[in-house]
Parts: structure tokens; C-alpha cells; sequence
């Protein structure tokens, strides 16, 4: 089972009981803003989204983590990697993402997790390159993504919502551990 020690998280596959938590993230609209079409999402949406996640580790040996706090256990949100299949012009390509609740917004979490996510997938899982998919005015992930060391390469349209996108990469000779 994969799993990733933070000094203050644990990165992990999902369990049965992180539906609801998740579900109480993905319904909260101030969260959900910048992803998708930035509706909120109900219970069996969380569901599915677990299953999907859930498949995506098993089919490419990565996917989107459960990130808990390490003291408590608690879910707090969601980070890692995903095939960006929904724009194709940047495939073929693996993306990293966040979404965290919003209580631990502004403590450095996105960032920490991030940077184990970015080492993992350059490091353990051999990628030569990662990108990151920010919708345009997002300025908190925009600064998560400089921190990861990340570079702006280009700007597009989200091809089912319309909304700019800023394309950002980093291959493994730019990443510094």
C-alpha cells in the first residue's frame, strides 16, 4: 500500500470512511469554486469519485491521495496525481492537484503535500514530467504552484466550461528535492 509521512500529514489510499468527510469538502462552494464547473458535489458524487481514484492507482500506479493529519487521523482533503485525459491538448501528461478543506486553508498543508506528491511522482514512480492545471484567477494554487518550482508554459480554454486555464510544467531536470 502506498503511503507518504509528511512532517505532518500522511498521503494514502482511500478507505470506506473517508466518504463523508470528503463529501463535506466537495459540498462546500467556496472549495469547489476553481474545479470543474465549480458546482458543489453530493454524497454519491464524493462516491464515485473515491471509486474513480481508487481505479486510477490501480490502472497507472498513481492516483489522488487521502491526505490526513498526522496527529489526528482527520481527512483534511485530497492530492496527487491524475491523467488529465479532459484537455488533450497537453497529453499524453500526468497533472497535480489539491483540494483541501477549507479550515486548513492558509497552514502550508497544499504546499507540503505537494512537494511529497511532485517527489514521489518524479522520484519513486520515474516520470520525466508533471504539470499543474490552474484555473486562471486562482491566485492560492498559483502560489502553491510556484513553490513546487513549476514554470507557466501556456494559456488555454477548458474545453466543456470555457473558463482560461494557465498550463504550468516541470520535468525531472528542473526538480530540486
Amino acid at each position: 500500500m502506498t503511503e507518504i509521512l509528511t512532517p505532518r500529514l500522511i498521503l494514502r489510499r482511500w478507505h470506506d470512511d473517508d466518504l463523508i468527510p470528503l463529501s463535506e469538502i466537495d459540498g462546500d462552494a467556496e472549495v469547489m469554486r476553481w474545479i470543474g464547473d465549480g458546482s458543489v458535489r453530493g454524497l454519491d458524487d464524493s462516491a464515485e469519485d473515491i471509486e474513480r481514484m481508487e481505479e486510477e492507482w490501480d490502472e497507472e500506479g498513481f492516483g489522488l491521495f487521502a491526505v490526513e493529519l498526522l496527529g489526528s487521523g482527520e481527512l483534511i482533503g485530497v492530492v496527487g496525481l491524475s491523467v488529465p485525459e479532459y484537455l488533450a491538448e497537453v497529453m499524453p501528461a500526468v497533472e497535480i492537484s489539491w483540494r483541501l478543506g477549507r479550515q486548513y486553508w492558509g497552514q502550508g498543508y497544499a504546499s507540503e503535500a505537494a512537494h511529497a506528491t511532485l517527489e514521489f511522482a518524479l522520484q519513486d514512480r520515474g516520470l520525466d514530467r508533471v504539470v499543474a492545471i490552474n484555473r486562471a484567477g486562482n491566485d492560492e494554487s498559483e502560489n502553491v504552484i510556484r513553490k513546487l518550482g513549476m514554470v507557466a508554459e501556456r494559456d488555454t480554454t477548458h474545453p466543456a466550461y470555457g473558463h482560461l486555464l494557465q498550463i504550468h510544467g516541470i520535468d525531472l531536470t528542473e526538480y530540486e528535492a
